[in-house]
């Protein structure tokens, strides 16, 4: 079977701790011909040089708060069929690029769009979709162990997430790639509105499996509490001047600014804002959506021809091996999993306590997964609170869950 040549692009801004946990889980990907597009801040591109992965990825320094011009940045680099995107506070599966790209053998597909389990590892952020000129998104029911190819019908797109999505480079050039309009926040969905209306297909990877981790960032913190809506504001301007007619704009704003404040209002209700971190969001959420009335959009220059050469990574064949014990033997077994992981291993780590503990599922920066919980807790938000099992039986089952995503067996 030939596979695509992939470029994967990283964008890293203020988080260079984050960027080396992501650079470690690429590092370990099956996947025969890919390479890694590193586009960062000063302090990104300064982890990197002194870590493990220097002269083993493309690095391009890229210093403005700006999604999507740095991520055209990292197109232009790229050297891959195929691109393919994740952010620095994401982590793949070791198969995600063997089951994303997939689709790709065929002609019609342009676009594909894995899946993203969120903090705990388990549970899913984000699934199937699509996306309408309003920015509404409506779930989609897919197959989940198959890719499922949608082509555009009617006035809605098939959504992709930004930290886990990949596209043919030659359609991303045709397309202009990504609107520089859009800093923050709808940057995909306005590149995904643009494939459906010139006829691409998208195909829907959910064994893509993709794990982010929401690091802090200018604009949110770790617990998904925002810092900052300007860009917010801003990015629905540019969106209403792209896809709406002005007669539609008030009312289209209004459900946003009402959304938005619910959203910040749950927060102060919970303790996480005070109000007057309400009133400062609501600003400036208003002064963005007024800059972005006013924002240059399109315009994106983009390199028709790689500006490097393709750069493979070094990857190599890895053996997948599963340890597993009870939380208190928990440190030899950490310690276990790092050497195995330092050797060249996949290694999948469980620990089970007697209890019935919701699971939680991590890539640990010494470079293994670990999933930890109670033995007859549940791993999935569909599983019953409790399940009767024998510790090898829990084993086996939780090894048949990951098993494909993990190529163990």
């Amino acid at each position: 079977m030939i596979h695509p040549s992939v470029s994967v692009v990283v964008v890293s801004r203020d988080r260079p701790t984050a960027l080396i946990w992501c650079l470690t889980g690429l590092s370990q990907l099956q996947y025969p011909t890919y390479e890694i597009v590193v586009v960062a801040d000063p302090a990104g591109c300064a982890a990197v040089q002194k870590g493990p992965f220097e002269g083993q990825v493309k690095l391009v320094e890229f210093d403005r708060p700006n999604i999507a011009e740095a991520r055209n940045t990292g197109i232009s680099h790229a050297a891959g069929d195929i691109v393919a995107f994740i952010d620095d506070d994401a982590v793949p599966e070791p198969s995600w690029l063997h089951q994303l790209v997939a689709p790709a053998h065929r002609p019609d597909v342009a676009a594909m769009a894995g899946f993203v389990r969120g903090q705990d590892g388990t549970s899913w952020q984000w699934e199937a979709c699509t996306v309408d000129a309003f920015g509404v998104t409506e779930p989609l029911d897919v197959s989940p162990y198959r890719a499922t190819v949608l082509t555009p019908k009617g006035r809605r797109a098939t959504k992709t997430e930004g930290t886990n999505m990949a596209f043919r480079r030659d359609v991303l050039i045709a397309l202009e790639g990504f609107d520089p309009g859009f800093a923050f926040h709808l940057d995909e969905t306005d590149l995904n509105l643009r494939l459906a209306r010139a006829g691409y297909a998208t195909a829907l990877v959910p064994m893509a499996e993709v794990h982010h981790g929401f690091a802090a960032s200018p604009r949110r913190r770790r617990d998904q509490v925002p810092r900052d809506l300007f860009d917010t504001g801003s990015s629905w301007a540019v969106f209403q001047r792209k896809f709406l007619s002005e007669d539609k704009r008030k009312k289209h704003w209004r459900a946003i600014r009402r959304t938005e404040q619910t959203r910040i209002l749950d927060h102060m209700v919970t303790g996480h804002l005070a109000p007057r971190d309400v009133r400062h969001l609501m600003s400036r959420l208003d002064q963005g959506y007024g800059q972005g009335l006013m924002r240059q959009r399109g315009g994106a220059r983009l390199s028709n021809s790689p500006v490097s050469a393709f750069k493979r990574y070094p990857s190599r064949t890895r053996a997948s091996v599963v340890l597993s014990g009870h939380i208190w033997q928990r440190r030899r077994l950490r310690a276990e999993a790092a050497e195995r992981a330092r050797d060249g291993d996949i290694v999948s780590l469980f620990l089970f306590s007697p209890t019935t503990e919701h699971h939680h599922v991590r890539f640990d920066p010494a470079g293994f997964w670990e999933q930890r919980g109670g033995l007859f807790g549940r791993s999935n938000r569909d599983a019953p609170a409790f399940r009767m099992f024998t510790f090898s039986e829990r084993v086996a089952a939780e090894t048949r869950r990951v098993g494909k995503q993990r190529l163990i067996g």
